[in-house]
């Protein structure tokens, strides 16, 4: 799941493509940083409109991604029976649904914590976190379900815990994302076995997935990340529960 989105990068359009891809150019830091592409100052104001530019995006289906394909393209579109579809179609909108939590919960830390030393690091985190976000939007429509309704509360609320995780200090806003991706991971492990076999494009996304979601709790613990205290884990997989609950109906 995930949005680290403290980078936004230079938007490149592909005719037919439907989709918008993006090169991996650090363009507009959130945090009032000299851009080193044009030696610009970004105001306070640049910063909130591209926090609603970052807010839009995420919530309407247009976020911008990495030069990465789908790992679905070029994959058969699998028979499936009407339970089979209904239950694929359904466990892609939760998948989606926490990555518009992800976003949120970034771009919340972005509001409140300035982490220059690990931004590099982390560059490639966040865009990748916005391909998840296109995948599973993707598939989930191409198995004719449509995203949660209550998208808006998953990045509004995640937004106001990133902002109080940012607060707290980087080591613990990179030990939140660290923890947070681990979890992703299990959940990615449950949804495989749930997946009908034969779904070949669903289980290759969410394969993807799993696989930049360790990879990325690797480098926010290596960032500096803070292991959380176990009551923090057990609430955040509390939250993470209910959520997918309602995300699977709604």
């Amino acid at each position: 799941m995930g949005g680290l989105v403290w980078y936004n990068v230079r938007q490149r359009s592909e005719r037919g493509s439907g989709m918008h891809k993006a090169r991996a150019l650090p363009l507009l830091p959130h945090w009032g940083k000299v851009c080193p592409m044009n030696q610009r100052r970004y105001t306070p104001l640049d910063q909130v409109i591209q926090h609603i530019d970052v807010g839009l995006r995420t919530l309407l289906g247009q976020p911008r991604i990495t030069e990465r394909s789908n790992p679905a393209d070029g994959l058969p579109e699998a028979e499936l029976t009407g339970s089979e579809r209904d239950l694929a179609g359904r466990l892609m909108r939760v998948n989606h649904a926490g990555e518009v939590a992800a976003q949120g919960l970034y771009e919340g830390q972005a509001l409140t914590a300035k982490l220059p030393d690990v931004r590099k690091k982390m560059e490639r985190a966040a865009q990748e976190e916005n391909d998840h976000l296109a995948w599973c939007e993707q598939r989930a429509k191409a198995l004719g379900c449509h995203v949660s309704y209550l998208n808006p509360l998953w990045y509004f609320g995640s937004l106001g815990i990133g902002a109080a995780t940012g607060l707290a200090g980087d080591k613990w806003s990179l030990g939140f994302v660290a923890e947070t991706e681990k979890q992703v991971t299990r959940h990615l492990d449950e949804h495989l076995a749930r997946l009908p076999p034969h779904d070949r494009k669903s289980r290759a996304i969410l394969k993807q997935m799993r696989e930049d979601e360790a990879h990325h709790a690797t480098v926010a613990l290596e960032a500096g990340g803070a292991r959380l205290p176990v009551p923090v884990k057990k609430l955040m997989g509390l939250t993470s529960k209910m959520m997918t609950k309602l995300a699977f109906r709604l």
